[in-house]
């Protein structure tokens, strides 16, 4: 019977591989595999038996039972015994044989059984497969594939039969036609091959070891002669491939005398495929190992088939190898290979090939051939030894390559033949300074685009890999070590080497460090041996000079400094102590900086005083001399690198200050003026900083040398000393003249203060004045720099008034005439900022500037700077990036030369006096109607305040005249359209106040609290923000009233009315508010004017909607409502519904002061409830429409008013004082509002105006009524209730008619929450209205106090037994909901007051009884809440109330665990749950009504509704300590937690395994349970119940099996097999394969 079972099972399963889902397919495989886990045999034989009944079966069914199979054997193979393993051969044998054709998932799947047996029954399988193997007669295409695979995985096992296979084999080659057939012939072969080489390779492990490869040459050479002389030649391309695949194993095993024989044959044979294949992958493994073999024999052949081999090997390698398809790598690694094998037997005669390759004209050919030459160099180095030579002379051609594929290829090789001793011999150098040169490429930034076909590397990646070697060659082969050192050193001062000198450096370095380690430093650099070495003078110029920019080139300027501390001893043994301390820390500060962050003035600084302390160690005269004279001569070599040259100009400059021989020196500053390359500004630049440095020490002999130069033929273009000149044009002349200007500036700021000031008016400027008359703006400039660099050389020279400078006027108007030239229409040049900058050190200057020429001074900067066009940088980055950027700095320069122009101007003047002239220049452009002039000439006001503030010493108190005049022009101007005006405004309002306070007596660092306010609100301002603003103007006009003094309060109101017509209309509103504050005084005179001015006010803000005119017209209805309440108040209430922003607004003016708006407030309420709340409109019956209800306009305008009163901050205090009449009133407002219709009047008042634009709020009463409700509980101090309320969504709930009544219960439980003090006066006003007439004031009232019984507060404060009689009294009311919230709240007492329930438990469980036996409930919502509240009440209540009900309970809520209505399926499981702790008294009787809800439960844990599955979870819970069996309790209460995710399946095996343990008796009624549910409508139920019966088919014992009913349990498992519901069918092959344990 049991064997019939399994049977049975394994045909279901089988019979349901014709199922269409993957996943079931997949599920039946395992199923299948987990019944032959338990009974390997019997499934293999049933399978077998199957398939031998079902010959009909489509193969792709086939294929999964025969899959099935072959896991069953590779998993028990130790297991099976041999009529077991015949049977499956035998079946597995003809399974793959049964068809001639080939149809291969099938086939392949019985021959891998085959395969899958052969492990351990070799000889049987050997037995079966050899009677489809006869001779002469063509075998399957899988019996060869299976005696391949077998010689594979069973080397030992198979070798022994494949001489006689090879024996049947040979005959039936010539009888295979099909290329099918040929393929598998050429497959076995190639495995029987590579199996036998195995074999022999391993004979001490074999279990014969006289095998020899002679056994199988003869034969192995008989297929050869068929394959090679009949297959190969096929037309089908995958034959020929599997031919050559075959052949290469087969070539080891032939006879020595029959390969050498074939050689001349077969290796053209292989070499012809190459034209015939584009994958060369397996032709070349295969020719690889026939070469290999030949030359194992010391075949004599190979000689007369090099060429050939050569000429088709070599266009392989030219072939690049695309790294996507592996397949081309892996040929290209296999042609090398051949090489290898080719170069180790015939050098000479590989390199006569390959080396004339390197000249051919194509690139890949070049490229090809360097790759080969890398192999062999590294791969047969014996072979090479001698042929060094050779091949280094052959590489000269490569070495002249641009290509850069090719420049790759040298320096691998390069590499290769560095790590063999190649750069040893001669020629080697000539490979480094290849090397040097690739590492010197320049990095392409963008490298161009290639077209697809020219996949061309740039030379950036060839610098890169040059540099990794290099540097690898220098660390890491310690034979290159005397190769590199010091001939890298030749490579560093050469010019054309500057990209490569990082990696140089760095090379240089490590080479040193290890010559020092071994003792060589004093010998260092060995000149006597090394004459092309450059000098140390040369070495230590080039190191310095590159250090100027450190970061350029890869950080070059950290090697090159690095590289200079290690030669120390060899550029001069003095300076080790000095730059072993200071090297470092330049290095240092290279490290800590960036780019960006360094500072370069400060940098070269540091550098020239490292050169400055470098000639004062070395202090040699000769050794200066020389110095200097190599950097004159390396000058000419930074043509291209004006950076550099620039500091290689101040080195020599500090070089000649040190130098004593001053005929040296006037030598070398006559070359540098012969040779300057004048047009260069960056050379003019460097020139002139030189001579200026220079004149440090020698002043006289530089002046002489200018002098010399000034008074030369080269400005008269006549023969003369600097006659060098003379061709020169115009152009060129004026250049010239540039730079002998800057000379003169840089000569006086640089000289010796003492011994400049007296040359000045007579050396210096006397030769300067002669050019002032240019037009060319490269002299000009000059011109203006170097007065400015002679100001401020007589500025920080003198202490003031001991120099009087005769002719500063002549200067200063100078300056002026080239301002003024400038065009007005756009900043091209910097000549406005370098003339006010050089004005600015010449106003300091005595004597002082005449008024006329002071004020032609300040109008002209101004001027030409203010009224300058703004820059658009849009419009300009989109044309010239570069230039916008440029132009942009060149504006902020320009400004700030300005600014210390006029704060140069004002110091001369600091008093209020000399403030007010200058503002009557600025005056006007701070007016401006156009913003950029306004926003320049704001900036410049706030830095000349901040000035003028900041340098005030008032000696005695003094009226500040212009306070009034002066802040009326800047407050304003808080206000402006520009963020930039804003802030600057602020900070001359800021100044004007200390500066006042300063005039009164305080100490400048005296702080007002209220001035610093000020400051604080600037963040602020940077956007427009309403309320920033509007306390920005109100704070200045608070400070104003405070510190103007009364004399000049007129003069700022008549300015401030003025400033009503500011073009900027944000500063007219920004006047109106300052002129609103001194309103505040005045406003009892203007009681008759009061409607006339709201109705202005009104119109005004229609007229203009901004923010700060509102909040001025706000404070001016505050001001008047305050002293005219009623007026303002009944001229708003006859405002139009809805009303509009602008009356909005002005209602929430009247919340300021408290006192105010608690009467306004207590007049609205009176008029809510003054009216009826809506009235009836009757319908038409007739027409089926039903009644209408309709707001009365009062309470609404009214509800209206309240909100915008309420919705005010400053209404608070009111809305407190006035909480529980507004809380009511509202609320019972809300009440009657939820489906309340606007009259039409008003609806089509409220569509025209959001027609028009958004209303400020919805009209519609519902809406007004909870907004209103949440802005008093906001105003009230209760914002956790409007929070908590918003959060949980209630809000929206009030006013959905539905809803409703759960709205009122978050609100009702928040007020609970956070307003309890407040409940009392609430709950005596809202009990009348539970006899209401109206069902919607009662759901409502009811709601409220249901949810207050589900707090303590409620008994806190006395009022529960009077809101619990209410409830009771509600049972009978004729609203189902009434009666619905009636149970809810009895039932929150369980939890708002667990320890009365104990005192009323009879009255409230009877009143849950009565629920759930309401008649008139038709959708169980009575019986539901009774339910989930008697639920509540059951931990609380004594438990002889419940006993007696306990058992007539779980009946009744039995049939709701299945229902429909998740929420009943819900409320009755958790019930059940709370039931069981009853159950004690009762424990069988109840243990039983457990166990009858088991199986649902757990099932239930996969409902689709997350609620249930909740409630599942407690029920299990609480069920679980009533079971009697301690391990389920414990699983229940750790896995099924709340808040623990659960793996269903793993639990459920759990479970499973405890209820077969402690209940094994009850296995037949938990599957009969089960099996009602294969009929669930929910797909995750219907799942779950087979999976259910799976785990406990899979934990109970053998002694309980008999209890089932399998042939029901097979049917109904087999039934539900045909589920439209793949998941369900799955789980139904994972059960049917358990089913196993039971059988």
């Amino acid at each position: 019977m049991t064997e019939s079972r399994i049977k049975r099972l394994a045909t279901t399963l089988m019979d349901a591989t014709t199922d269409k889902d993957p996943l079931v397919q997949e599920q039946i495989y395992n199923a299948l595999c987990y019944l032959g886990e338990s009974e390997p045999e019997e499934i293999l034989n049933s399978c077998d038996e199957y398939l031998r009944q079902h010959d009909k079966l489509g193969y792709p069914h086939r294929v999964i039972i025969l899959k099935a199979m072959e896991t069953v054997v590779k998993n028990n193979i130790a297991l099976l015994d041999k009529s077991t393993a015949k049977v499956v051969i035998f079946l597995a044998s003809n399974e793959m044989t049964k068809s001639k054709e080939v149809i291969r998932d099938w086939q392949q799947a019985a021959s891998n059984v085959l395969v899958a047996v052969g492990q351990r029954f070799i000889n049987k399988v050997m037995e079966e497969v050899l009677t489809k193997f006869q001779p002469g007669i063509l075998p399957h295409y899988f019996v060869m594939q299976t005696f391949a695979n077998l010689s594979v995985s069973n080397v030992f096992g198979m070798v022994p039969f494949l001489n006689s296979i090879l024996g049947t084999m040979l005959p039936m080659l010539g009888m295979a036609k099909q290329d099918h057939m040929k393929s598998v012939f050429c497959y076995a072969l190639q495995h029987f091959s590579e199996s036998i080489q195995e074999y022999l390779a391993n004979l001490d492990k074999a279990p014969d070891p006289t095998v020899r490869k002679d056994t199988f040459s003869n034969e192995i050479f008989s297929a050869y002669e068929v394959l090679f002389n009949s297959w190969l030649q096929h037309r089908e391309a995958k034959l020929r491939l599997a031919v050559v695949e075959a052949m290469g194993p087969m070539s080891y095993l032939m006879p020595s005398e029959k390969l050498e024989e074939q050689l001349p044959k077969l290796i053209p044979g292989i070499l012809t495929l190459y034209k015939k294949h584009t994958e060369a992958f397996y032709i070349s493994k295969s020719l690889c190992q026939i070469l290999e073999a030949s030359v194992n024999i010391g075949s004599r052949s190979l000689d007369v088939q090099l060429d050939s081999l050569l000429g088709t090997l070599h266009p392989q390698i030219c072939a690049p190898a695309d790294p996507s398809v592996p397949l081309t790598v892996k040929n290209h690694t296999e042609v090398l290979r051949c090489f290898t094998v080719l170069a180790c037997s015939f050098p000479d005669r590989v390199l006569a090939f390959l080396l004339p390759k390197l000249e051919s004209s194509n690139e890949r050919t070049r490229v090809g051939t360097l790759l080969i030459m890398r192999q062999i160099i590294n791969s047969a180095p014996s072979q090479m030894e001698i042929k060094k030579p050779f091949i280094l002379s052959s590489m000269k051609l490569p070495l002249q390559d641009s290509n850069n594929k090719v420049k790759r290829a040298v320096v691998q090789v390069i590499s290769a033949m560095a790590h063999h001793g190649y750069l040893e011999q001669p020629g080697g150098e000539a490979m480094m300074e290849f090397l040097v040169r690739q590492c010197a490429l320049p990095s392409d930034a963008q490298p161009k685009k290639q077209p697809p076909d020219a996949d061309d590397l740039t030379s950036d990646s060839v610098q890169s890999i040059s540099v990794n070697t290099l540097f690898l060659l220098s660390t890491t082969v310690d034979r290159m070590n005397n190769v590199l050192w010091p001939y890298l050193l030749e490579f560093v001062t050469p010019i054309q080497f500057t990209n490569a000198l990082t990696p140089l450096c760095k090379s240089l370095m490590y080479l040193a460090m290890k010559k020092q380690e071994e003792g060589e430093n004093a010998s260092l650099i060995r000149y006597d041996l090394n004459a092309n070495l450059p000098s140390p003078y040369a070495l230590t110029t080039r190191l310095l000079v590159v250090s100027s920019q450190p970061y350029a080139g890869d950080c070059r300027g950290m090697a090159a400094l690095r590289l200079l501390n290690v030669l120390h001893y060899s550029v001069h043994p003095a300076l080790d102590q000095l730059w072993s301390k200071q090297v470092p820390l330049l290095v240092e500060h290279i490290e800590e900086n960036t780019e960006k962050s360094l500072c370069q003035k400060e940098w070269e600084e540091k550098l020239l005083l490292f050169l400055q302390e470098t000639l004062a160690a070395v202090s040699d005269n000769t050794w200066i001399c020389h110095f200097v004279t190599e950097m004159c001569r390396q000058l000419n070599s930074y043509n291209g690198f004006p950076l550099e040259k620039n500091f290689l100009y101040k080195c020599i400059g500090t070089t000649l200050g040190a130098c004593a021989s001053k005929d040296l020196v006037q030598k070398q500053l006559q070359e540098l003026l012969e040779t300057a390359r004048y047009h260069e500004e960056a050379e003019r630049e460097g020139l002139a900083s030189c001579f200026g440095i220079c004149a440090i020490n020698h002043l006289e002999e530089t002046l002489a040398k200018l002098e010399e130069f000034v008074r030369s033929d080269v400005f008269k273009k006549s023969v003369g000393l600097f006659s060098i000149f003379k061709d020169r044009s115009d152009n060129e002349v004026e250049k010239i003249k540039s730079t002998l200007i800057l000379c003169y500036g840089y000569v006086a700021v640089y000289a010796p203060k003492e011994l400049v000031l007296s040359r000045i008016e007579a050396d210096i400027l006397k030769n300067i004045f002669q050019y002032f008359n240019t037009k060319d703006l490269t002299l000009k400039l000059c011109l203006i720099r170097s007065i400015c660099m002679i100001s401020q050389a007589i500025y920080n020279g003198v202490k003031c008034g001991d120099f009087i400078f005769s002719r500063k006027a002549e200067l200063v108007a100078q300056m002026v005439e080239f301002i003024k030239a400038e065009p007005l229409e756009a900043m091209r040049t910097p000549v406005r900022q370098r003339a006010m900058i050089t004005c600015t050190y010449l106003v300091v200057l005595e004597p002082h500037l005449s008024d006329p020429d002071r004020t032609e001074l300040i109008d002209t900067c101004l001027a030409s700077v203010l009224a300058l066009p703004p820059l658009e940088p849009g419009k300009e980055r989109d044309e010239n990036g570069g230039d916008a950027l440029h132009k942009e700095m060149l504006y902020g320069d320009t400004i700030s030369a300005l600014k210390d122009l006029l704060k140069s101007l004002l110091q001369r003047n600091l008093t209020p006096h000399g403030l007010q002239d200058m503002f009557a220049h600025l005056g006007p452009w701070i007016k401006s109607n156009k913003e950029h002039e306004r926003q320049r000439a704001v900036e410049v006001s706030a830095a000349l305040l901040d000035f003028y503030l900041s340098k005030l010493n008032v000696s005695t108190v003094i009226p500040f005249y212009n306070l009034g005049v002066l802040i009326a022009l800047f407050s304003p101007r808080c206000s402006d359209s520009l963020a930039g005006v804003r802030q600057h405004a602020v900070d001359c309002v800021y100044c004007l106040l200390y500066i006042q306070l300063c005039y009164e007596g305080f100490a400048r660092d005296h702080r007002d609290e209220m001035v610093e306010g000020l400051k604080a609100l600037k963040k602020g301002l940077e956007e427009p923000n309403f309320t920033v603003l509007f306390h920005t103007c109100n704070n200045i006009a608070m400070v104003i009233g405070k510190r103007v003094p009364p004399d000049q309060l007129m003069s700022l109101l008549l300015a401030m009315f003025e400033g009503l017509a500011d073009p900027d209309k944000n500063c007219s509103r920004a006047a109106t508010v300052m002129i609103n504050s001194l309103l505040k005084e005045r406003g009892g005179v203007l009681q008759e004017k009061v409607p006339d001015i709201m109705s202005i006010i009104h119109s005004k803000l229609e007229e203009v909607d901004e923010e700060h005119i509102r909040k001025a017209a706000q404070q001016t209805v505050y001001i008047l409502a305050s002293q005219h309440k009623s007026v303002v108040v009944s001229s708003l209430l006859g405002s139009a519904l809805p009303f509009d922003s602008h009356t909005c607004a002005m209602w929430r003016s009247l919340a300021t002061e408290p006192t105010l708006t608690s009467q306004i407030l207590e007049q609205l309420l009176e008029k809510v409830n003054r009216d009826v709340p809506y009235k009836e409109s009757k319908g038409f019956p007739l027409l089926g429409s039903g009644s209408e209800r309709v707001a009365t306009p009062l309470p609404l305008a009214a509800t209206c008013a309240l909100y915008e009163i309420m919705s005010a901050p400053e209404s608070g205090a009111a809305v407190l004082g006035l909480y529980p009449p507004l809380f009511v009133t509202l609320l019972l407002r809300l009440s009657c509002t939820v489906g309340v219709q606007l009259p039409k009047n008003l609806q089509s008042r409220e569509r025209r105006s959001s027609s028009h634009g958004p209303a400020p709020r919805s009209l519609h009463p519902c809406s007004c009524a909870v907004e209103t409700l949440k802005v008093m509980l906001a105003r009230g101090g209760s914002e956790e209730v409007t929070r908590a309320v918003g959060s949980a969504g209630g809000w929206e709930l009030m006013a959905s008619p539905e809803r409703h009544h759960d709205g009122i219960a978050v609100l009702a439980g928040a007020m609970a929450r956070h307003a309890g003090p407040r409940l009392p006066l609430i709950v005596k006003n809202l009990i009348p209205t539970l006899n209401s007439v109206f069902d919607s004031q009662r759901i409502t009232t009811t709601a409220f106090f249901a949810e207050l019984l589900n707090s303590n507060v409620v008994n806190d404060l006395i009022l529960l037994e009077t809101i619990m009689d209410n409830m009771m009294g509600r049972q009978k009311d004729a609203c189902t909901l009434v009666r619905m919230l009636a149970l809810r709240g009895l039932g929150n007492i369980a939890s708002g007051s667990p320890e009365k329930v104990r005192k009323h438990g009879a009255k409230l469980l009877a009143s849950m009884v009565n629920g759930m036996d309401d008649k008139d409930d038709p959708h169980n919502l009575v019986a539901l809440e009774a339910m989930s509240s008697l639920s509540k009440l059951l931990d609380h209540v004594e438990e002889r109330d419940i006993h007696s009900m306990l058992l007539h309970i779980a009946i009744r809520i039995r049939p709701f665990f299945d229902s429909e209505q998740p929420d009943l399926r819900q409320s009755s499981i958790v019930l059940f749950g709370n039931l069981t702790k009853f159950s004690e008294g009762n424990c069988e009787v109840f243990f039983e009504q457990i166990l009858n809800a088991l199986v649902t439960l757990l099932l239930h844990l996969q409902d689709p509704k997350p609620a249930v599955v909740k409630a599942c979870k407690f029920a299990l819970r609480m069920c679980g300590p009533n079971m009697g069996c301690e391990g389920l309790c414990d699983m229940f209460l750790n896995h099924l937690r709340e808040d623990r995710s659960l793996h269903y399946g793993e639990f459920m095996n759990n479970v499973c395994k405890h209820l077969m343990q402690s209940y094994p008796e009850m296995l037949n009624r938990l599957i009969t349970t089960n099996l009602f549910y294969f009929k669930s409508n929910w797909v995750d139920i219907r799942a779950a119940a087979p999976m259910f019966i799976g785990f406990l088919v899979l934990h109970v014992d053998e002694d309980q099996c008999q209890q089932v009913d399998l042939d029901q349990l097979i049917s109904a498992l087999n039934l539900l097999l045909k589920d439209p519901v793949p998941a369900v069918r799955v789980k139904v092959a994972e059960t049917l394969g358990r089913l196993v344990r039971i059988l």
